[in-house]
């Protein structure tokens, strides 16, 4: 089975209205540049995605790579059942298939590319899926990425329930 993600803006067609709005304020931020860096980003702007989003560093010195949880959004958080803030990515990830989760961000970081990932993954809990996760990369100097602003579009279900 092959793991759902692109890497174009074919994801435009399928993902939510507010998975498209963040990928044209990211898009508007990167003024002529491939990547937008992280100053470019207002937290005042992301009110609407903030429970849904993730900012992650990359460190690539000294090796090996080191990708870091610094901000983690509360439906994040909820969905996964515990909060990874702090903890390497390694660590913290949380999706169907671990090895296609990492190849994400390093298609983000190596390749300098957004990533949409719509395999979908339960919450811990039932009570909720991940509908889409928009990995887009930021850059201090357009050259290589030092950290991933990531969203994911969860949305609440109602558990069924047996008499």
């Amino acid at each position: 089975m092959t793991y759902r993600r692109l890497v174009s803006e074919e994801f435009l067609k399928i993902c939510s209205v507010r998975t498209a709005a963040l990928y044209r304020y990211w898009g508007a931020k990167k003024l002529g540049r491939k990547m937008p860096c992280r100053s470019d980003i207002d937290p005042a702007d992301m009110k609407p995605w903030l429970p849904g989003l993730v900012l992650v560093d990359i460190a690539d010195q000294p090796p090996p790579r080191r990708i870091t949880y610094r901000v983690v959004g509360t439906a994040v958080c909820e969905h996964r059942g515990f909060d990874p803030t702090g903890r390497p990515v390694q660590e913290g990830l949380y999706g169907n298939v671990r090895d296609e989760v990492l190849e994400n961000y390093r298609i983000a970081i190596d390749e300098k590319s957004i990533v949409f990932d719509f395999d979908a993954t339960p919450s811990r809990s039932g009570c909720a899926r991940e509908i889409g996760t928009l990995f887009m990369p930021l850059s201090s100097d357009d050259k290589t990425v030092d950290k991933i602003l990531i969203y994911q579009d969860i949305e609440q279900i109602m558990p069924t329930y047996r008499l």
